[in-house]
């Protein structure tokens, strides 16, 4: 068998992209076949949920506004009994990560096909790809059922994004592709998509510091998440995923700091198993073509450097993490095995959070 040898599956949305694509909404409702939308956003966002229902008319069954970062079971069962009460026929996610989750969730037991509008670089509106948390334990799966049949990426809509969200937000999309890179079941086709998303990314995240209203990087990181979100659908990750979901859904941490202070120090556990994947990462964030290919942590600390450099967090102790949880968060992420280019060692994962609570640069 050869090594180039692969398993590729398409699955099917529609994608609609560019400026002022948002005023196709009640266009793309209908394309669905749906008349009634329930509008899912989280509170701070209701006042941009209540803007894009209001041309959407009769279209529009309602709005739900208690969307939920990890997406507590209670939050799902809130939103799924208000649609059957509206009888909407499907709904529209508008915003980040916590509430297409949310769209996911409900989409998940009742079949309800989501309209997914990200304003965020999240990436999981490409994603089959579900969490719950309930009783402080965050379950993932993956199911076709709640991949959002549309996406309108409209890159207006991510310029009132707060710049440190918005870094945060596309260091994330970047470990999608990173771990794209070296996963077990990678494919040629994911990969250009991944090493092009981290670029996109890189290009995108000194434009946004330079001047967080400028489309054009707007336009990069919202591409970037695109690409970053379709490798995070399409193949496996690996420990750095796993160490995210653990730390975010048991220890309630932001899920975008965690992804940005946790990726360099994953990549440096992983860095020997996987010198081609760390080379064609560390290109793609700009590091010298010489430097990538000879040394496999210059992906690690091009990661990190880049973090430090656009203020983003690099040390868990500062987003929330305590100290004496560290033992607990290695434990859960040891329960299950998953495939990772190292084998999981408890000693070694143990020095990685450490390092990832104090910020050490790899």
């Amino acid at each position: 068998m050869s090594d180039r040898d692969f398993v590729y599956t398409s699955v099917s949305q529609r994608i609609r992209f560019g400026t002022h694509s948002v005023g196709t909404l009640k266009a793309e409702i209908e394309h669905m076949g749906c008349r009634r939308a329930l509008v899912l956003c989280t509170p701070e966002q209701r006042p941009l949920a209540q803007e894009l229902s209001k041309p959407l008319e009769g279209a529009a069954a309602g709005i739900f506004d208690q969307a939920r970062m990890h997406v507590p079971v209670e939050t799902a069962h809130a939103a799924q009994q208000l649609a059957r009460q509206l009888g909407a026929d499907c709904a529209v996610a508008v915003g980040g990560g916590s509430t297409i989750g949310l769209g996911k969730a409900i989409a998940l037991d009742s079949g309800l096909p989501i309209l997914a509008v990200p304003t965020t670089y999240a990436g999981s509106e490409m994603t089959p790809i579900f969490g719950v948390t309930e009783g402080g334990v965050k379950r993932t799966g993956r199911d076709a059922r709640v991949l959002p049949r549309t996406v309108i990426y409209d890159p207006l809509l991510t310029l009132t994004l707060p710049l440190p969200m918005s870094v945060t937000s596309a260091l994330n999309a970047v470990a999608h592709a990173a771990e794209g890179l070296y996963a077990a079941d990678g494919n040629p086709v994911m990969s250009l998509m991944a090493e092009e998303g981290i670029r996109c990314m890189a290009r995108a995240i000194p434009g946004l510091c330079a001047h967080a209203q400028d489309l054009r990087a707007r336009e990069d990181a919202l591409q970037g998440a695109w690409l970053c979100g379709t490798v995070l659908g399409n193949v496996g990750m690996a420990l750095h995923h796993k160490l995210c979901h653990t730390l975010g859904g048991s220890f309630d941490l932001p899920h975008a700091s965690v992804h940005t202070v946790v990726l360099p120090h994953a990549l440096a556990y992983n860095s020997a198993a996987v010198p081609g994947a760390m080379h064609r990462i560390a290109r793609a964030l700009g590091v010298d073509e010489s430097e990538a290919a000879a040394q496999p942590l210059a992906a690690a600390r091009a990661v990190f450097d880049l973090a430090q450099r656009h203020g983003a967090p690099t040390a868990l102790k500062d987003i929330g993490m305590r100290e004496e949880d560290l033992l607990r968060a290695r434990e859960l992420a040891m329960q299950s095995q998953y495939p990772n280019p190292r084998p999981l060692e408890g000693e070694a994962l143990d020095q990685l959070l450490r390092n990832a609570f104090d910020g050490i640069r790899p």
